[in-house]
């Protein structure tokens, strides 16, 4: 079972298990990770999910495109190169031990 690495604003890690084909922000939400508010559910429609993406895993992951690259110009935290949804990212053995860094405003 491929592994995240969640890290908060504030440096504090969480490790958890996630199911392939579930997105981080539905792994995120599982394990009670503080800063995934996820209002939208996934449906890509809030951009309250936001997550920095190590870099060495950011080849695996891809940039954002299309409406989810519209979705982080608006959101509440700055965006970065690394920036992505939580939601839009499903989980798979390749990513096992992805580290995503959660935005510290949703």
């Amino acid at each position: 079972m491929p592994k995240i690495v969640f890290t908060r604003p504030d440096g504090t890690a969480q490790t958890v298990d996630a199911r392939p084909g579930a997105s981080v922000m539905e792994t995120g939400i599982k394990h009670g990770v503080p800063g995934i508010v996820a209002e939208c559910g996934g449906a890509l429609s809030c951009a309250t999910c936001h997550v920095y993406v190590g870099e060495e895993h950011l080849p695996l992951v891809g940039a954002a495109v299309g409406f989810e690259d519209e979705m982080l110009d608006d959101a509440a935290s700055e965006r970065r190169p690394t920036s992505r949804l939580s939601c839009q990212i499903a989980m798979c053995d390749e990513l096992d031990g992805l580290a995503v860094t959660v935005a510290p405003v949703q």
